[in-house]
């Protein structure tokens, strides 16, 4: 028996049909307002830690629920796991890591993104109701990954939130053109409002076996109301096309075959650079894609005893409401001089706030330490253990 949630929200009324579930909707899902012309309303994950603060206990909950279902009904050796740009790369991240905890075996993941990487092969394909629409999936860098990605019988895609499916489709018919080996796709996300007829749709134009893994599901409808306050503005989300090798250090982008694990004593390491302690929690932060750092610290810190919560920056213009609360606006820390936003952030709610960020320090990050008083976190991997990395604290 499905149940109807209606949201009012100032673009338009959301109509979700749930099917009957374990898990209560408002424990993994608020509401919000999009600023954009193709898709104008926002699922605002509970769990995910990207627009909302969230435990890391609670992300490590649902990446080892999601990778129990998958390897429950057999991945397989050597399947390639892939997380979607920008807002699941961290949750894409964190579901390989706990499969690979729970067993998968030569498991490879890598992550989708919107950096121009020169001199690399990639599959382009695009996001029809995003707000920035260019995504690029790159072959992996060492040749052992390449082969699985180009060979892999089992292919995991991991997001957030699935409305239509449209963008996994696009994305398989791709790979499958340069893996026409291809059996099986599990397409995995916390939530699924894809119509019945867009599954079927996806599915036997994939012409492989396909299952679907989430917390819960059913369908949506939006009822638009032309807001023209809401939909005059325009905000400019598209980057310069730069290379930007330079700037990126987390490895996700180009493959993984094993999780990532930071130094034994990276707490100690952060407590010496002047982390204060008191009674309010820490703020993990990650920035745009590389969000999974922001996570490993967060439990690292959590299993010492310490309070945490872990969030993200993003490119993505959200409105004030709803479940958004606050809306900060700073600029980018990968020169393509864009927005960049954080939300649901007040700074006095933390004793500290620690910002990941694999680019190097720049204005645009020296800006957000200073107004949030707040301590850089550098990742850096580690050249002679591609699976170790160092987080080098600095508190301006």
């Amino acid at each position: 028996m499905s149940k109807t949630v209606t949201v009012t929200l100032d673009t338009g009324t959301l109509h979700l049909d749930l099917e009957p579930g374990r898990i209560p909707l408002n424990r993994l899902l608020g509401f919000a307002a999009r600023v954009s012309s193709k898709r104008k309303f926002l699922l605002v994950s509970k769990v995910l830690g990207k627009h909302y603060p969230v435990s890391p206990k609670v992300m490590s909950w649902s990446y080892r629920a999601l990778a129990r279902a998958v390897l429950k009904s057999g991945a397989g050796a050597g399947s390639l796991w892939i997380g979607m740009a920008e807002t699941a790369t961290g949750l894409g991240y964190g579901v390989f890591e706990a499969a690979c905890r729970e067993g998968a075996e030569q498991a490879l993941f890598i992550q989708t993104t919107r950096y121009h990487l020169d001199g690399i092969e990639r599959l382009e394909f695009e996001e029809a109701h995003s707000h920035a629409t260019d995504f690029f999936l790159y072959y992996p860098e060492q040749a052992k990954h390449r082969e699985q990605f180009l060979t892999a019988e089992t292919l995991v895609l991991i997001d957030d939130e699935i409305s239509t499916g449209l963008t996994f489709l696009r994305l398989i018919k791709a790979y499958q053109r340069v893996n026409p080996g291809l059996r099986k796709v599990f397409i995995v996300s916390l939530v699924n409002f894809a119509h019945p007829d867009d599954r079927a749709a996806l599915e036997d134009q994939a012409g492989v076996a396909v299952e679907w893994v989430c917390f819960r599901q059913g369908r949506l409808r939006f009822e638009d109301n032309q807001n023209a306050a809401i939909d005059s503005i325009t905000v400019n989300v598209s980057g310069n096309g730069a290379c930007k090798k330079a700037l990126l250090a987390w490895p996700g982008r180009l493959g993984l075959d094993a999780p990532i694990s930071l130094e034994k004593d990276v707490v100690e390491q952060l407590c010496r650079s002047g982390f204060s302690r008191d009674e309010r929690p820490i703020l993990v932060l990650g920035t745009g894609e590389c969000n999974a750092p922001a996570y490993l610290l967060g439990r690292e810190l959590e299993g010492q005893g310490f309070k945490v919560k872990v969030q993200s920056t993003t490119r993505s213009p959200i409105h004030q409401g709803n479940d958004i609360g606050r809306v900060c606006r700073f600029e980018d820390n990968y020169d393509d001089g864009i927005p960049n936003f954080i939300y649901n952030l007040n700074p006095d709610d933390y004793g500290d706030i620690i910002l990941c960020h694999e680019t190097p320090l720049c204005d645009a990050l020296n800006d957000r330490l200073h107004a949030w008083r707040a301590i850089s976190a550098r990742f850096e991997l580690q050249p002679d253990s591609p699976n170790h990395a160092k987080l080098h604290f600095f508190r301006p």
